[in-house]
């Protein structure tokens, strides 16, 4: 059981920009266990990505905005040299929350997690890519997560305020709480790790 190099690449370089990054101390602390997970490999596909329109349209332009900041540029280096290999999609399942246009204007990707390039259910890191003016629906997940953003947008958490981050904000999510996130003039990018519980065998 093997990684390519431009996964390993890209897994390294997800860790350093996670850690430059995310502050919170809920965040560092499952981030740090997450990492722990990824140091024994998964299953990784050896078929080739799909992408979806809005990432012919959006990606590019997305990744672009990223500033002059050593840490962001080497992740989007190793970012796009991985990229061929994903394989984009829709959400399938939103509510009223979402915008009019959400379905064909955003864009998901699992990098490691249950059915992604490296499949494994202990540790997920993924990206989500929004064309502008899109609203993302309020949803939840079990796993706790952190978000590390790329291009800026905002984000709420439960029934706050919105709060906006551009690239390098970072931001944890608790198991279960509601969230969600929104681009304005400019398209939205962001990875986000989750950790899923641990069971005790």
């Amino acid at each position: 059981m093997g990684r390519s190099e431009a996964l390993q690449k890209f897994l390294d370089g997800a860790f350093l920009a996670f850690d430059r990054f995310a502050v919170d101390i809920r965040s560092r602390k499952s981030l740090t266990q997450l990492f722990a997970q990824l140091n024994v490999p998964g299953v990784e596909r050896t078929t080739p990505g799909s992408r979806l329109a809005v990432c012919e349209r959006f990606l590019a332009p997305a990744m672009d905005l990223t500033p002059n900041e050593p840490t962001l540029q080497a992740l989007i280096s190793l970012f796009k040299a991985l990229e061929p290999k994903l394989e984009w999609k829709w959400r399938a399942t939103y509510d009223n929350t979402a915008s009019q246009n959400f379905l064909m204007s955003h864009a998901n990707v699992m990098i490691v997690g249950p059915g992604a390039l490296e499949d494994r259910q202990d540790a997920w890191i993924g990206a989500t890519l929004m064309a502008p003016n899109v609203r993302y629906p309020d949803h939840s997940h079990a796993p706790e997560e952190t978000y590390l953003v790329i291009s800026e947008g905002e984000f709420r958490q439960a029934d706050g305020d919105w709060f906006a981050l551009s690239a390098g904000g970072s931001f944890f999510n608790p198991p279960n709480i509601k969230h969600a996130m929104r681009s304005a003039q400019k398209p939205l990018f962001a990875f986000w790790a989750l950790l899923p519980e641990q069971r005790v065998h």
